[in-house]
C-alpha cells in the first residue's frame, strides 16, 4: 500500500523521537548512578585534596522528572509508530480518522511543552555544574574533569553523558515540533469541506440555486 509523504514523515519522526527519548533517559540515569543517585544538575563541585567532590547537588526528583519526561515521550512515540504502521498497512481508514488526529495533536502539544521544560533544565543545570568546575581553575574544560579522580564517584564520561542527554533532549523537542506541524498539515488536508471561492464552478451553481439566474437582457 502506497503511503503519502506526510504519513512517511510521521513514521520517520516517531521512530527518531523514540530513539532520542531512550538515549536521553539512559544517559542521565547512568550519570546519576555513577554519583550514587545524586543529581548533578545545578551541582557544586569543590576540591578535596587531590580529588574532586560534589559538594552540593539537586534533589534526585529533578533528574527523575527529566528522565520520566524522556521516557513518556519515547513511549508515546513508539505507540504512535505502531499505530501508524498498523493503520497504514492494515486499515487505511484509520489513517484518516479525525478523532485520532485530534488526540494526536493534543498529545503532541502536551509532550512538546514538557520536553521544552526538560531540555531547559538539562541545559541550564549542566551549564551551572560546568561553571562550578571551571571556577576551581584546576581543569581547562568541563570535559577534562572526567579524567580527574572524584571522591566516592565514578566520574568516567559524566560530562559526555550529560551533554548527550542535553543534545538529544533538544533534538527530541525539534522532532516533536515537526510532528506537530505534520499533524496540522494532515488535519488540514483531511478537512471535510472547504469554503467555496468565486472561481469554483460550484459557486455559480449554488448562487443560482439560491437567488436564481439572471434574466435575459433586452
Amino acid at each position: 500500500m502506497a503511503l503519502s509523504a506526510l504519513q512517511l514523515a510521521q513514521l520517520a519522526l516517531h521512530g527518531a523521537a523514540f530513539l532520542c527519548g531512550i538515549i536521553c533517559a539512559s544517559a542521565l540515569t547512568v550519570t546519576q548512578g555513577q554519583f550514587g543517585g545524586h543529581c548533578m544538575l545545578y551541582g557544586e563541585v569543590r576540591p578535596n585534596g587531590s580529588t574532586l567532590m560534589l559538594a552540593a547537588d539537586s534533589p534526585a526528583s529533578l533528574c527523575y522528572f527529566v528522565s520520566a519526561v524522556a521516557v513518556v515521550a519515547a513511549l508515546a512515540a513508539f505507540s504512535a509508530l505502531l499505530h501508524g504502521i498498523y493503520s497504514c498497512c492494515v486499515d487505511d481508514g484509520l489513517c484518516r480518522d479525525r478523532t485520532w488526529l485530534g488526540v494526536a495533536l493534543a498529545a503532541s502539544a502536551f509532550i512538546l511543552f514538557f520536553l521544552m521544560v526538560a531540555a531547559c533544565i538539562l541545559e541550564v543545570g549542566t551549564n551551572a555544574l560546568c561553571r562550578s568546575v571551571l571556577q576551581m581553575k584546576l581543569v581547562r574544560s568541563c570535559r577534562d574533569a572526567q579524567n580527574r579522580a572524584w571522591e566516592a564517584a565514578d566520574s568516567s564520561r559524566f560530562y559526555d553523558n550529560l551533554y548527550s542527554a542535553k543534545a538529544t533532549a533538544w533534538v527530541n523537542f525539534f522532532f516533536w515540533g515537526l510532528l506537530l506541524a505534520v499533524l496540522l498539515l494532515q488535519r488540514r488536508q483531511d478537512a471535510p469541506f472547504r469554503l467555496l471561492s468565486r472561481r469554483d464552478p460550484e459557486w455559480s451553481a449554488e448562487t443560482e440555486a439560491i437567488i436564481g439566474g439572471r434574466g435575459p437582457r433586452h
